[in-house]
Parts: structure tokens; sequence; C-alpha cells
């Protein structure tokens, strides 16, 4: 049934009695004069739940067909039971069991199938992944600085990755290549008036690529728009402010999340829109006036075109080096609230860019009647190759100074001695490859027919010859990934057999059957698998480095596409050089393919859209610090929703709030607790169950959900549980130390609740995983217990949890 607003009416509304019993199952029953008591009003009680990966509905939260929107709007908004409108109005119906709201955010992360083409955005949301997974120090740390510095002048290098694929598609390979070549450009209609046999306007090479650079200027625009409109729709919601005394600028050693302008960060965003917009524009530019400049520079071109040609790339120059002073000069304002923009960056310079590009579609259109380009290609070997070595040389410097940081604070679980952030930073370079280099294949193909590009019976000489070796490389590390998977395989098989021997000791009493055995025992094996992930990443990562730079060495040494570089010497190592690229060639472009399908489907399909949300939803809980393109970070809308929540509805109540955070939830359950008033938080409770809060977040952002942060959010709120079990994938204990994590963390929760048949399951109990916590009865303990430690109705203040263990010595 389709979600109510509370205009629709109440209980009150439709004539019931507030306190009858039998309205419906699961209410508390009226208890009369027990309602006043000592001339009190009754405090109420609030369970605010939060969903995690993939969504739910409001009627699958609070397990009632009839629910309505008590705030919010469609896209986020906060849900309850129809009978439990005007729950303010009676509290003295909810003395057994606290009201119940959802919080439903899953329309921030998915919709229609037109959110698909975020996932073509997947590299810069890895390399904005990579900014937050840095080693912990003090923010004002200058290696944290060079760190933050390095990862955005790799985002910044994606960006000029994807507008030069476009520039090598619509410059090189259509206008300049086939157009200019009689065969390819006849089979094409739609070529006809740019083909160098018409003897038109636009047959001059120039003009062709004039004409050609729309498509890319066209790219850039469409991703300054998505930026600038996401950012409108998701991420320019206000945060809860926070009392004067409680916004210390003197704020280094405090958590980064509990910052007050932690989830605010409009200025930056804008800044590096500015700054990757203008940088599209100019590799544009580039890529247009290139070619007409290496014409003029030759013996018997226009001398005064020579001139102009020096002038412009002066400008261009003068452009890049303000772009990248753009991008490395300011970081992320957290310790306050930072409403202001930088007007003029914002405005001027894409606006120069844009001048410049104009100019240098002007200078590359001017009539040159000699000028031809048949047989040719654009210089694109060197420009990917020089790319392919910076965003090396800039990964390898991220890995420095993540070894630096972790060496000066070593954090235990941290995986790969603190490299995380350097090889997601590499993956992102990897997928940007990957992408272009899918796209780039395809349309050469495509163009040349059912020749081979780059080869001799080709009518075109095909993509630069560096992506082409990028392409072969593809398979080898399909081979290393395919190797992994199997050692992999063997081990949990290995640990599967050991819990075979241990699985029925935890439940005492009963039959054995080996088959439930090995169900549970395989479903505990494969949950722990989870852990193993730096073991693949780690060796990835570097091979990817080590052939990317093989790549640019193999392709600037040969100048041969592979196969045709061995001039058939070996014919082994000829034929396997000649496999390996056919293969990645077909690879790369099947990627491309997959990642449209695969988005698609995710964003129509719910049970797809859970196979791929966890890196989905990790990757955009993030806000956008390093690439302002990468996809809108729904937590700059889901954290101020939750704080205001709770802060307003504890104001105007005075009533006990649980905040009940399942998976993702829980991590936007903490991160909203954590920007809450010290008195709010006095009558807020954290309960956390199948939480990634330490087994992913704090071991790779350790910077943000380590130890100490965690230990501090411990010793912030009022009481925090933590509900886990052996079988969940995702979720994990929370494990801080000594007394903290025996508060925080219950032990391993019964997964299946029984192993054979028995009077309260006569059926075969299901082994839950990663869902259905709230179905264990431990839930409602847990719960009761997090609500009886806050304070109580006289408003009597009991000791803080993260204060128990050290005032009792």
């Amino acid at each position: 049934m389709a979600t109510r607003t509370r205009d629709n009416g109440t209980a009150r509304d439709r004539g019931e009695p507030a306190g009858d019993p039998d309205r419906s199952p699961g209410t508390r029953p009226d208890n009369g004069p027990e309602r006043e008591q000592d001339g009190q009003r009754p405090r109420l009680e609030l369970e605010l739940l939060v969903h995690g990966v993939g969504g739910a509905t409001p009627q699958e939260m609070l397990t009632d067909p009839r629910t309505l929107r008590v705030t919010g709007d469609g896209t986020a908004g906060v849900h309850r039971r129809i009978e439990d409108g005007d729950a303010e109005e009676r509290p003295g119906d909810y003395r057994r069991e606290p009201v119940r709201e959802a919080y439903c955010w899953s329309n921030l992360t998915s919709g229609n199938g037109a959110r698909a083409l975020w996932l073509l955005l997947l590299p810069f949301m890895v390399a904005n992944l990579a900014h937050w997974m840095r080693p912990p120090a003090p923010r004002r740390n200058r290696t944290v600085r060079a760190y933050g510095v390095l990862v955005r002048l790799v985002g910044l290098s994606l960006t000029v990755v994807l507008i030069a694929a476009a520039c090598e598609v619509a410059l090189d390979l259509i206008a300049w290549q086939c157009a200019g070549t009689g065969s390819c450009a006849q089979d094409r209609p739609w070529l006809g008036f740019m083909s160098a046999g018409h003897d038109g306007w636009w047959s001059q090479p120039g003009r062709r690529l004039a004409l050609a650079a729309l498509l890319p200027l066209a790219l850039t625009g469409l991703l300054w728009y998505l930026s600038n409109r996401t950012w409108t729709a998701y991420e320019s919601q206000p945060p809860l402010g926070l009392p004067a005394e409680e916004t210390d600028p003197e704020s280094g050693d405090r958590p980064a999340l509990r910052l007050p302008g932690f989830w605010y960060g409009r200025r930056l965003v804008a800044r590096l829109r500015a700054a990757h917009t203008a940088a599209g524009f100019l590799t544009v530019a580039v890529a247009a006036a290139t070619p007409a400049a290496r014409y003029d520079h030759a013996p018997g071109g226009s001398a005064a075109l020579d001139l102009f040609s020096w002038v412009l790339a002066a400008l261009l120059a003068a452009g890049a080096l303000v772009v990248v002073y753009v991008v490395c000069s300011r970081g992320r304002s957290e310790n306050r609230l930072d409403e202001h923009l930088d007007r003029v960056t914002v405005t001027a310079l894409p606006g120069a860019a844009l001048a410049v590009l104009a100019l240098s579609l002007l200078y590359a259109g001017w009539s040159r009647p000699d000028w031809t380009s048949a047989g040719r290609q654009l210089p694109g070997d060197q420009t990917f190759g020089l790319i392919v070595l910076v965003q090396g040389a800039l990964v390898t410097g991220i890995a420095v100074c993540a070894l630096l940081l972790h060496r000066a604070t070593p954090t235990p679980r941290t995986p790969l001695y603190g490299l995380g952030g350097a090889a997601v930073a590499m993956f992102a370079c990897a997928l940007g490859a990957l992408l272009t280099g899918g796209v780039t294949q395809r349309v050469a193909d495509w163009l040349d027919g059912s020749a081979v590009p780059g080869t001799g019976e080709a009518p075109m000489p095909g993509p630069p010859v560096v992506l082409s070796w990028q392409a072969a490389a593809v398979p080898v590390l399909l081979l290393l990934l395919l190797l992994q998977t199997t050692v992999f395989t063997f081990r949990m098989w290995r640990v599967r057999g050991r819990l075979i021997r241990t699985v029925p000791d935890g439940y005492p009493g009963e039959r054995p059957d080996g088959v439930r055995t090995r169900r549970i025992a395989g479903t505990i094996a494969r949950a722990g698998i989870t852990d193993e992930a730096p073991a693949m990443v780690g060796p990835l990562a570097l091979f990817a480095l080590v052939l990317g730079a093989g790549s640019v060495a193999a392709a600037w040494a040969t100048d041969e596409v592979p196969g045709r570089a061995c001039d058939g010497t070996n014919a082994v190592l000829d034929g396997a050089a000649q496999t390996a690229q056919a293969l990645g060639s077909w690879l790369v472009g099947l990627a491309f393919l997959t990642f449209v399908a695969w988005g698609r489907r995710a964003y129509r399909n719910p049970s797809a859209r859970r196979t791929i949300g966890i890196l989905w939803d990790v990757g955009t809980f993030w806000p956008r610090a390093a690439h302002p393109f990468a996809p809108p970070c729904y937590a700059e809308r889901a954290v101020p929703d939750l704080t205001w929540r709770m802060r307003t509805w504890t104001q105007r109540t005075g009533g006990r709030l649980v905040i009940s955070g399942h998976s993702q939830g829980s991590v936007l359950a903490a991160a909203a607790v954590w920007q809450l008033d010290r008195k709010t938080r006095r009558q807020v409770a954290l309960l956390t169950y199948g939480s990634p809060l330490e087994r992913l977040y704090g071991r790779w952002f350790p910077a943000y959900f380590g130890p100490g942060p965690l230990l501090a959010l411990h010793g912030e709120v009022r009481c925090w549980r933590n509900l886990w079990r052996y079988t969940d994938p995702i979720g994990g204990p929370i494990r801080l130390p000594d007394e903290a994590g025996a508060e925080v963390d219950r032990g391993a929760l019964k997964d299946p609740l029984a192993y054979g048949r028995t009077p309260e399951h006569p059926l075969p109990a299901a082994i839950l995983g990663h869902s259905d916590y709230q179905a264990d009865p431990v839930f409602e303990e847990e719960r009761a217990g997090l609500l009886a430690r806050l304070p109580d109705e006289a408003g009597r203040q009991v000791p803080a949890q993260g204060s128990a263990g050290r005032s009792s010595g």
C-alpha cells in the first residue's frame, strides 16, 4: 500500500479509541490510571530506524502496510505507522515499547534507469574514496596536506583522461582519420559533408577538428551540469548548528566527523568544479589547436598564424597552471560551517578557459587549403603515455605519504600498512584507462570494419598504440585475479573444514546433522572472506602500476601494436602478444558496455542493486573532496536529516530516543550522533547491528573510524550497543579496548537460532547472515536496556557509558 501523508488521518481522525488494545496487532494496551504518576506527564520513547544498503520501504521497516510520512519528501523522509501519528498527544499508550519511526533514504542512491549513467563516473568516485583512506594524523600535518593535494591531482588527471578520450574519438578517429580517408568516409554518408574528397567548406582538417570538438565540449558541459545539479539536490542541506561553546576553532584533536563543517563541503566542491570544468575546456583546446600549430610551424606555413599559435600556447599553459594552483591551494574547511564561495574563481576560471577554447577553435578552423590528414593520426601516444606516467608518479607519491603517516601513528588492523588509499587511487586510474580504452577501441573497430586497427590492412592508422598495449595488459590482470580467487577459494574450504568440527558445539544436546552443519560452516567461511580483501587489493594494485608503466615503455619503444612489434622473430611470442591484444581490446570494450548495462539493471532491479550496493553506498557516503564530478554524497543530506529530527523531537517532547541503524544505516546513525550537541546526546542511545563501522570503515578509513574516533564516540554517546553474527559478511564487532569493548559489543548472536526442529522452531530456522537482526529476541532486550539507561522522567543523570568503567575506580 502506498505511503500516506500525515494529513490523511490518524487513529483519532478515524474515530477509533486511542487506547483500544484491539485496534491492530502489536499496539500497546491502555494503561488507564497509570498514564499519570505524581502529576507528571509520561515521557515518550522513540526508536528511529535507519535501513542499510539496498534500501527498504517504510512498510517493511515498520511491519505495517499502513504508514504515513511524518516529515521529509519523496527522496528521503521519516515515516510512522498511521496509528502512531499522534503518539506525542497520548504518551501513556506507549509505556511498554517505544514509538517506532523509519528514516528511508534509499531514493538518495537509487531511482530510475537514467541514474545508471552515474556508474560511468565510477573512476571519479573511486578517486574520491582514496582521499578518505589516509592513515590517522593531525589534520594540520604537512604530510596530510600533501596526501590530499596528490589525491586531488589524481582526480584532475582522470578528468583530463576522460575528455582526452572523447577528443581521441571525435577529433582523431572520426574527424581526422576517417573523414580524411576516402574509403572510410565513403562507407558513412553522415561523414560525407566533411570528407576530404568532398572539397566542401568543412573538408579542411582544421575545420573538421573544430566541428568535432563540440562533442568533448558537450561532455564537459554535461559533467558540470550534473555536478551542479546533484549538489543542489543532495549536498546543499545545512547541517545542524552547534552551540557556540562546542564550536572551538582549535579542534585539531576532535574526531573529524564531530566537526561542524564536515558535512557541508560547498566551498571546495564549487572550486574543484570550476577547476575541472576549465581543465576539460583546455584539454579540448589543446586537442584542436595542436595539429594546426604543428602544420604552421613547418616550413612554408603562415608567419601570422605561427605567431598566433605561440600566443595561444602561452594562454593554454597559463590556464593549465592556474587550474593546478586552484586544485592544490585549498582543501576542505571542516572546523567551521564555511558558507563563503570563491565567486571569482567559480565564475571567472571556467569562463576564461571557454574563451581560450573559442580562440583555439577559431585558430584551428582558419583556412589552410593545402593541409591534409590522410594516413596519419594525432599525437595521442605521447598524450596518453604522459598521462599514465604522471598518474603513476602521483600514486607513488600518495603511497610515500601514507607510509610516513602510518609509520608515525601505527593503527591496528589497518590494511596494507596504510597503503589502502594508494591502492584505491591506482584502481581509479586503471578504471579510467579501462573505460577510455574501451570506448576508443570499439569506435576504431567500428570505423575499420573487419580490419584490425593499427595493422597494414586497416584503412586508417587507428587509436594510439599505448591504448593497445594497455588492452593487452588486461588479460594478464585477469589471470592474476583468477589465481587469487583460486587461492582464496582453497583457503575458504580449509576454514569450512575446520568449522564443521566445531559448529555442533554451539548447539549442545542437538542431534548432529551433516548437511545442516556443512551449510552453517560454509556460511561462516564465506562471511570471513571480507577480511581477506587486503591480500587481493594490494597485489592487484601493484601489478596494475607495473603493467601501466610497462605499456607506456613498450609503446614508445616499438611504436607498434602488440604482436607486430616482434617482427616475426618469435612466432610463439608474436602469437601470444596478438592474442592478448585482441582479447584485451574486446574485454575493455565489453567492460564499457557492461558498466552501462550493469548500472541500469542495478537501478531497476533491487536484487541486482544489493549485489553492487556495498561499494556504491560506501563510495557515495563520503563528501566530494577530491573530484567534483563524482556521484553525489547522500550523507550530506541524510546526516543533517537525522540530526535535525533527533534534536527537534527531543527538545519538543523531552523524551528518550534510541537511533537504531542496520548495516550502512549504522554508519549514518553514528555520523548523526557525532553531530549532535551535548545536551541532545544525553537523551539519545545508539543501537547498531550488522554494522561495518569497524570491520570495513574502521580498517579502511582509520583517520575517521579507527580505534581513536570510535573510542571517542563511545565516550560521548550516553549508551551504545552493537549486535553482530559470525555468519554476517559485512557486520562485525566494534572491537573497542578493555571494558569499553565489553560495554558496546554483545557476544556473537547465534545464527541460526536453532540447529534442528524445536518446539519454538518447528520448521528449520533460516541462516540469517546480514539480515533480520530484529527477529532475534536479543534485539528487543538490548533496545529496552538502552532506553533504561537514559535519564529518567525526573531528569536524573546516570553516568555516561563511556565513563562508567573509569568512574567505578
